[in-house]
């Protein structure tokens, strides 16, 4: 995957606070929120690039070896 683009946004204080707020309670970070949304405004107004990327998974990347079903845990 390419690098990310780092930028400075400005926003008005009172949009930032309801992007966080609306953020946390999709378990998402500001700026990803930020990049859903216009990641969603391209797409409804037909300018997303078909080669865009995918948005980065959620969380913490898993560790070497680590087995997200547990299947191999004796009991």
């Amino acid at each position: 995957m390419s690098e990310r683009k780092k930028i400075l946004l400005r926003l008005d204080p009172a949009v930032h606070d309801a992007i966080a707020r609306w953020a946390g309670d999709e378990l998402r970070s500001t700026n990803a929120q930020i990049e859903f949304l216009l990641r969603r405004a391209l797409a409804a107004a037909g300018r997303l690039p078909g080669d865009v990327g995918g948005l980065p998974k959620r969380g913490r990347p898993p560790k070497d070896g680590d087995d997200k079903t547990g299947d191999d845990q004796e009991e």
